[in-house]
């Protein structure tokens, strides 16, 4: 063979690897999506903000910033107890926040968020994945206009920050306290008036007296908030949280028109959102307590016959809540028949 010959089949070998190459480059890119996500958490408060922030970035690395998630501040769009009707609306794209912001609207969501002396944060994927909670939830969603993913899932919280000590839980009747989610009706059942407020707005009304108390989250995430600068009694243990989920909101027109690849992009980041802060909510509570110590905060622990009130009011809210509304009595029934199997490995497998 010729130099010409030679030549002549290198030059092709090259135009044809390039043309693949082309193809295969134009088959694997990553179609364009910008979307504005509003956060119920500020992007500088511990973990639940800090990580709906990090989901931005990793959404435009995993796509090779052909994806935008652009993360907007508490309220920046709209109010943040409102991103449920602005997403399904359309008129965001998707919210970052809890499914226990929405109990106003559908009380049973709560339960994809924490529920009272429920489990810790393994066993409350495991039934949300294994034993039939996300599909509950996609549905209640879905017939909502909306799709939703829990991203975040932290450990358990505080159950509050007082002004003074209480020696038993009888002398907060009458108190008025911020609470969330499906503990707040546990403490209206015990005589405590409550409300749900946003976290950024929690501080002025403590320091306003609007709320005599309350309770957000864990060590960290309260340290941010400067809680103790008013309140230098926080109680243990977080009974009504023992783990709570994040979630993320997206209008389900918008998410119907992107691409498998994009919403592949969003589940992975999804997933890794969870495993980023569980293991930074474990990991940074220790040294929050200490600082929290150092701002002469006391930390007390409800007695075991006080927490046997609370959870007593707690079944009395079940007993209630399962009996009139049908969906609460669904959630509840496939949350506790989950619990019921996952007895015998929590029982066999774990130190008591």
């Amino acid at each position: 063979m010729g130099l010409k010959q030679v030549l002549k089949l290198s030059t092709a070998a090259v135009v044809s690897l390039t043309l693949v190459a082309g193809t295969t480059t134009a088959a694997n890119a990553v179609e364009k999506m910008k979307w504005k996500m509003q956060s119920a958490f500020g992007s500088k408060l511990s973990v639940i903000g800090e990580v709906a922030k990090r989901f931005e970035g990793v959404i435009k690395d995993s796509s090779g910033g052909a994806m935008q998630m652009k993360f907007f501040e508490p309220g920046a769009l709209v109010p943040v107890l409102q991103g449920w009707d602005a997403v399904k609306a359309g008129s965001i794209d998707a919210m970052w926040g809890t499914s226990g912001y929405h109990v106003g609207k559908i009380p049973a969501l709560a339960f994809f968020s924490a529920v009272p002396f429920g489990p810790r944060a393994g066993e409350l994927l495991a039934w949300m994945h294994y034993g039939g909670g996300n599909e509950i939830y996609g549905r209640i969603v879905g017939e909502n206009g909306m799709v939703g993913k829990h991203c975040a899932a932290i450990a358990p919280e505080t159950s509050g920050w007082f002004r003074k000590k209480y020696n038993s839980v009888e002398e907060l009747k009458g108190l008025k306290m911020r609470f969330f989610g499906l503990g707040a009706v546990v403490m209206t059942k015990l005589g405590v008036s409550t409300q749900l407020l946003p976290g950024a707005d929690i501080y002025p009304a403590l320091e306003r007296g609007v709320i005599d108390a309350t309770e957000f989250s864990m060590p960290s995430i309260d340290y941010d908030l400067g809680f103790y600068q008013i309140a230098k009694f926080n109680y243990y243990p977080g009974w009504h949280q023992q783990s709570s989920l994040g979630e993320l909101l997206m209008n389900k027109k918008g998410w119907d028109g992107l691409s498998k690849q994009q919403q592949s992009i969003i589940s992975s980041a999804c997933g890794d959102a969870v495993t980023w802060s569980f293991v930074r909510s474990e990991g940074k509570q220790f040294e929050a307590m200490n600082k929290l110590k150092a701002k002469g905060v006391t930390n007390v622990r409800w007695s075991d016959a006080d927490l046997a009130k609370m959870e007593a009011a707690w079944n009395e809210v079940v007993a209630e809540e399962t009996a009139k509304d049908p969906l609460w009595n669904e959630v509840y029934q496939s949350y506790s028949s989950f619990r019921s199997k996952y007895k015998v490995w929590k029982d066999n497998g774990y130190l008591n």
